[in-house]
Parts: C-alpha cells; structure tokens; sequence
C-alpha cells in the first residue's frame, strides 16, 4: 500500500472498508474459477456484486467526509499542537504515518514530484498542496481548510 493510500485509509475509512470488499470479491471470483466450472463462477460473481452493491449502499459515500472535522477531531485528542494545515509533516504525524524524510521523498515519488527532492522546504509545501488536492479530487470535503 502507498503512502498515499494509508492516507486515504486514514480519512475515508469507510471507502476502505468497500475496497477491502471488492478485493474479497475478486480473491472469491479466483477460488471458484479454479475450483469450480465457469457457470458456478458466473453465479458467485453475480452474488458477490449484488452483496457489494447492497453493502456500498450503506457506507457514508465519500464526497460526505468532511476532512476538516475529522482532522480537527484528531487535532484536538492529539497531545502536541500540530500545523497540520500547512505542514506535511505534521499532516502525517496526525494520522499515524511514518513523517520521515525518506517516507516524504516515497510520498513525493509516488506522486511525481518533479523538483528536488533535496530542497526539502520546497518539496514539503508542494506536498502539503498535492495531499489536499488529492483528497479533494477523491471526494473529501475540504472547502473550510483553505477559508
């Protein structure tokens, strides 16, 4: 999993949940392809999708996370006061994730920073922007972080 993804899992935990859903899926669809014959196969698959379908149906649907409460929330239970608006840094100390340098120069590759990754104060501000971007354009909420 990609830092990215472990920070998605972080804020849109129920997003995680039908991904994880989906991948049982498809590892049952496997299993009765080589176990079974290819109707069979076609018949759990429809059972699966259907069983998927009514399950995503109860999960808060993505674009309804407000990242701003549930950063805020974390904020408040967190013993030290974090910039986690502003700094990367402290965005993934928040959630529980590695904030190393090298973890932030895998999280700037995984997401094709193109400066240096030397110039670290650089780097960081164009990831803070980019991890925000990124949970936006995946249906987070983020209207108020930036008001």
């Amino acid at each position: 999993m990609g830092i990215l993804n472990n920070i998605f899992s972080k804020i849109f935990p129920s997003a995680q949940a039908a991904v994880g859903n989906v991948a049982d899926a498809v590892k049952n669809q496997v299993n009765n392809i080589t176990g079974h014959d290819k109707d069979a196969a076609s018949n759990n698959q429809n059972q699966d999708q259907n069983q998927n379908q009514q399950h995503s149906d109860n999960q808060t649907p993505i674009s309804d996370v407000d990242v701003m409460s549930i950063l805020n929330n974390l904020a408040s239970k967190f013993p030290e006061k974090l910039n986690w608006k502003t700094s990367i840094v402290d965005l993934l100390k928040l959630l529980g994730i590695d904030n190393s340098l090298d973890a932030r120069k895998k999280l700037a590759q995984e997401l094709n920073y193109t400066g240096s990754t030397d110039d670290t104060a650089a780097m960081n501000t164009w990831l803070i922007k980019e991890v925000f971007k990124r949970i936006a354009e995946k249906g987070g909420n983020i209207t108020h972080l930036f008001s």
